[in-house]
């Protein structure tokens, strides 16, 4: 086997910039780059050049900076430590601890973001923008894997627009006993201008100014910890629109909200997140879709 057929092999195993720079190193003192070993400028030209390629390692180099924002634990304002600040004791002999521990959080909220189904794009209204026959499978589909999930679901609240009604309707065929409730916070809208802008969809600032408010609104309500006053964890399942949960999302994960638009999310897809008694929130899953054959994958 040729030198230069060893160095390829050597450096596809390894992948490091070391053994990259060391093997140049050995075929260089051996002329292999097809000069004389007296060269001198051969060897600064072949070697050093690659060493100047090479940036130094060092830890820092290597290791993402912290931007410096710690998690914010009352980002609800419902920090049990945070409320009790300033209250009045009732009387001289109440225990401040015993306090604190009857209003605190004990449960976990798990909220299941549903996106629509795919829908009547032509449509000149709402009332016209229905889903389509593709779209109502897509609802039956998701409606079945919530229900093969197996959780005891405490509410389905949905957006008052049509597709997103419809949709909530077919998937509560399949969650017999859970109750609906329609919201008119959770439409659809511009939530915030996204960073970086995109050219295809430029909503006026007056958009941004409303829609904002009102989907800032809804976050409110419905992405929070439990109440002290509940005792077991809860399942809620909310169906709405790609962009009220990419918004959601960045909220609850203290992410940049600007940020929403760089997420995608098909229809029917299922996004959950979990809000522990604390304060700390997760993402358990993000736009899944994987339930679904290939050929009912949209993201209309």
């Amino acid at each position: 086997m040729s030198y230069r057929k060893t160095l390829k092999l050597i450096c596809g195993f390894a992948g490091g910039s070391a053994v990259v720079v060391l093997a140049a190193a050995a075929a260089d003192s051996r002329g292999y780059f097809g000069e004389q070993r007296g060269e001198a400028a051969s060897r600064w030209s072949r070697f050093t050049v690659l060493q100047a390629a090479q940036p130094a390692w060092t830890p820092a180099s290597h290791t993402p900076a912290p931007t410096g924002h710690s998690w914010d634990f009352n980002w609800d304002k419902r920090d049990p430590s945070a409320l009790s600040n300033g209250k009045k004791k009732e009387t001289a002999t109440e225990d401040p601890s015993s306090e604190q521990d009857n209003g605190k959080p004990k449960a976990t909220r798990n909220i299941l973001l549903i996106r629509h189904s795919q829908y009547n794009l032509s449509g000149n209204s709402d009332k016209e923008r229905i889903l389509t026959p593709l779209g109502r499978e897509q609802a039956e589909l998701t409606g079945q894997r919530l229900a093969a999930l197996g959780l005891k679901y405490d509410i389905l609240i949905h957006s008052s627009m049509a597709r997103a009604t419809e949709t909530a309707n077919i998937i509560s065929k399949h969650l017999p006993g859970v109750d609906l409730l329609s919201c008119d916070l959770l439409r659809e809208g511009a939530p915030i201008e996204p960073v970086p802008p995109v050219t295809h969809w430029k909503p006026d600032a007056v958009q941004y100014h409303e829609d904002g408010a009102r989907i800032e609104a809804a976050f409110r309500r419905y992405i929070h910890r439990a109440d002290p006053k509940q005792k077991e964890d809860s399942f809620e399942i909310i169906v709405c629109h790609a962009n009220v949960i990419r918004y959601f999302v960045c909220r609850a994960l203290q992410f940049p909200p600007e940020g929403w638009l760089r997420m995608g999310l098909n229809n029917g897809s299922i996004t959950w997140l979990t809000i522990r008694p604390s304060g700390r929130v997760a993402l358990r899953t993000l736009g899944d879709s994987g339930f679904m054959p290939p050929d009912k994958l949209t993201r209309t």
